[in-house]
């Protein structure tokens, strides 16, 4: 019961062979069996996820309808609900609860939603393998010794470990891609502007966007229907027309342009990778994609713009925690500078500490100039670069990673080549544009997901959604079950 998608769940509440109480149980009694291998979550919400199973039966019992109800979902752990925990997977907020929801958690509640817990991730989003926690590491769930990735990690993992029906994850540069990848999931990256942001603790305030992370394509589609849309609580979010997209589910992508990037084709993609991606271009041909070479001439200057740009948001977002207003506050302090140190000393993470550090150097004085100016200058190049490519194609089509999910602890040491992991999905981020993962081969002994990544024009999440769900429609990637 606890393995349906969204659509299947649907089907079943309202013809009551399902209530959402008996589903909601099935869940739970899915993450008491497996939680202590994957350690998806922080923090659960039985009692009152339990107590909105029974509200949506009577209102299913009512002959009511609503897009999600009764549905259970996960949130991930920056996402603000009002009376329970959003610690972002940090010490200096171990404590803190809400006093307010997320426009996201609103819309999904609207929709008849079952909030079920908080999920694992990265501390304040800053990481690529879930590592970054201060609560546990996430363990993906096709091979307990690796990384699920990061940072929404914990929702991808509870997805493909069916320890919920759907999540939401945040991505900043890959953060719902990546993971959704190395968990044979499938996660969308909404245009920046397309989900409100009210809620969503920051991390890189022009990057961030909320997304889907889902069995399928279609459930993704069915989510971005309730979440998308203008808030007039969130200044960035954009007030531009808002799609059914389970329509384009149905939409026929013969003659559609696939564009095939040939900066991401050069090397440095394990074999078997490139061949799944190759496997993949050649199946959406024979759905009657014609294939074009486009070319993204500044992308090997995405990653040194992304972590300049990205750790100066962090620095300024982060400054915001110093232990007088609300969250952790060190004890063992003997005035008040020396409190402001030892909170975020004693509060934030080793990656954390690092990130700020770096954006604060590249705002200083007699550095801005050389480092965040360039980098936004870079930034505009590489959104320029996109707009040019997708008037050449109609979906930009590339692998998530160059590799399949690595082994718990293979990184750490090597700040570097864990941001390297990322280096096929920063650039989505920088331009802004919309970006899915969806599963697309298995490699390795170990069987490990291998993640598909389509790109498009500035919201236009419906052809990414047309394009994914063709996939689907002939390959099995998607229903493939971890070992679990």
């Amino acid at each position: 019961m606890h393995r349906i998608t969204i659509t299947q769940a649907r089907e079943l509440l309202q013809s009551k062979k399902l209530s959402s109480t008996q589903l909601t149980e099935a869940v739970f009694d899915r993450i008491d069996l497996v939680e202590d291998k994957v350690k998806a979550f922080t923090h659960l919400m039985r009692d009152k996820a339990l107590q909105q199973a029974k509200a949506a039966d009577s209102k299913i019992a009512r002959g009511e309808e609503q897009p999600l109800l009764g549905i259970p979902i996960a949130l991930k752990d920056l996402i603000c609900t009002s009376g329970s925990l959003t610690t972002c997977a940090s010490n200096i907020l171990n404590q803190f609860i809400s006093p307010y929801n997320a426009t996201v958690v609103n819309r999904l509640q609207g929709a008849g939603a079952v909030i079920i817990g908080k999920t694992n991730m990265d501390e304040f989003a800053m990481g690529s393998s879930n590592e970054n926690s201060s609560y546990h590491p996430t363990k993906n769930p096709w091979a307990l010794d690796r990384v699920p990735g990061g940072s929404s990690g914990g929702s991808a993992a509870a997805v493909a470990a069916h320890e919920c029906i759907a999540a939401l994850g945040s991505d900043t540069g890959g953060s719902i891609r990546q993971p959704a990848g190395f968990c044979g999931v499938t996660g969308l990256k909404p245009t920046y502007g397309r989900v409100s942001r009210f809620g969503l603790v920051a991390f890189a305030s022009s990057l961030d966007q909320i997304g889907p992370i889902t069995k399928s394509v279609a459930d993704a589609a069915i989510l971005m229907n309730v979440i998308g849309g203008k808030d007039r609580q969130d200044s960035t979010s954009a007030d531009v027309p808002m799609p059914d997209f389970t329509q384009a589910l149905d939409r026929d992508i013969k003659g559609m342009r696939l564009g095939i990037p040939k900066e991401y084709f050069t090397g440095g993609m394990q074999p078997e990778v490139e061949k799944a991606v190759q496997d993949s271009i050649r199946t959406l041909e024979s759905l009657g994609m014609k294939t074009v070479e486009v070319s993204l001439p500044h992308l090997n200057y995405a990653v040194s713009a992304y972590y300049i740009i990205a750790c100066a948001e962090a620095s300024t977002n982060l400054s915001r925690y110093d232990g007088v207003k609300y969250g952790y506050r060190s004890l063992n302090s003997e005035n008040l500078t020396n409190m402001y140190e030892n909170t975020r000393e004693e509060g934030f993470g080793e990656e954390v500490k690092r990130r700020i550090i770096l954006g604060t150097f590249v705002l200083s004085s007699g550095y801005y100039d050389a480092y965040y100016l360039k980098a936004q200058k870079v930034r505009t190049l590489i959104k320029q670069d996109f707009e040019n490519a997708l008037e050449e194609c109609d979906v930009i089509i590339s692998p998530v990673t160059p590799y399949p999910a690595f082994k718990l602890g293979e990184k750490l040491d090597d700040p570097l080549q864990m941001y390297l992991a990322d280096i096929y999905t920063i650039s989505a981020n920088l331009a802004g544009i919309p970006a899915m993962a969806i599963p697309c081969g298995f490699v390795g002994e170990a069987n490990l997901p291998v993640g598909l990544q389509l790109m498009g024009k500035h919201f236009d999440e419906a052809n990414l959604i047309a394009v994914g769900q063709k996939f689907q429609q002939v390959t099995n990637f998607h229903t493939q079950e971890a070992p679990l």
